[in-house]
């Protein structure tokens, strides 16, 4: 399955939809179109993983460092996924302490003050 990047805003939150899987071969064009957003100078961005089905290592990475450039500046990256094998990955890693990780869209741009 291909992976499809596509943006929109909420409200003024820029929100990355994210479908298909992220693995290595895909992730570097997660990773190019956040690294896209943070150079255009937006600082926050939620990204809603409800169409992934499929999330390795290199994907979380790609999303590890993109949260990290948001928090450097001063903005952040919660995430929306609701998808209970997605969500495990998080856990296991212990990556749901680090993401603030969202049921839906809504809520995820609810908590950014937007």
């Amino acid at each position: 399955m291909e992976l499809s990047v596509s943006r929109q805003s909420v409200g003024d939150v820029s929100v990355v939809a994210v479908s298909g899987e992220v693995d290595v071969y895909s992730a570097p064009a997660l990773k190019e179109s956040l690294s896209e957003l943070l150079q255009a100078g937006v600082t926050t961005v939620v990204v809603d993983l409800s169409g992934v089905g499929f999330l390795d290592s290199t994907g979380l990475g790609a999303l590890v460092e993109a949260r990290s450039a948001t928090t450097e500046a001063g903005g952040s990256l919660p995430l929306v996924c609701a998808q209970e094998r997605i969500l495990k990955l998080f856990t296991i890693t212990g990556l749901d302490g680090v993401f603030a990780i969202h049921p839906t869209v809504e809520a995820a741009v609810e908590s950014v003050g937007a």
